[in-house]
């Protein structure tokens, strides 16, 4: 089974997804020299707890509950420090974040996203970055930064009516 396929799972272990990422998180900020305060950890699980993005605002009520200042800025921090080291993906067309599945190899995000139920899956692919950066040198262009997004449907939900 690949990533993808697990995330589509119905019988997925969340709780799984987030131990690994944190365990993942610690290992990387300490191998870094770099604190993984309560606050950015609470906001990593927070993510984590679904495969489906989240936005600083869906943020804000469980961080609030745990005690921790619950203004945007505080989560803007959180995210821009786990996004800065690979913890994190932000979904461009989303406005959102999502968990990312190889941390500790730099690389581009590549995900489909179901509009139906939301679960988002990141893309391990070599060949699409490939593509892109052929595509582009071809025509004489640099890639400084690329995220690709395809918008569908998961196995589990079924294709809409036309």
């Amino acid at each position: 089974m690949t990533d993808a396929t697990i995330a589509y799972h119905p019988d997925h272990n969340h709780d799984n997804c987030v131990s690994h990422a944190l365990q993942d998180a610690r290992r990387i900020c300490q191998s870094k020299g770099i604190r993984l305060t309560a606050i950015r950890e609470l906001v990593l699980k927070l993510i984590w707890q679904s495969h489906k993005p989240l936005g600083a605002y869906d943020l804000l009520p469980a961080i609030a509950e745990a005690g921790f200042n619950s203004a945007p800025p505080t989560v803007y921090r959180a995210l821009d420090f786990l996004q800065e080291q690979g913890l994190v993906h932000r979904i461009a067309s989303l406005n959102a974040f999502i968990g990312c599945t190889n941390p500790e190899h730099p690389h581009q995000g590549y995900f489909l996203i179901c509009q139906a139920c939301g679960v988002t899956v990141e893309l391990n692919s070599g060949s699409i970055e490939k593509s892109i950066h052929n595509s582009a040198e071809e025509l004489g262009f640099v890639v400084e930064h690329e995220s690709v997004e395809v918008v569908g449907r998961c196995p589990n939900c079924p294709p809409e009516a036309k």
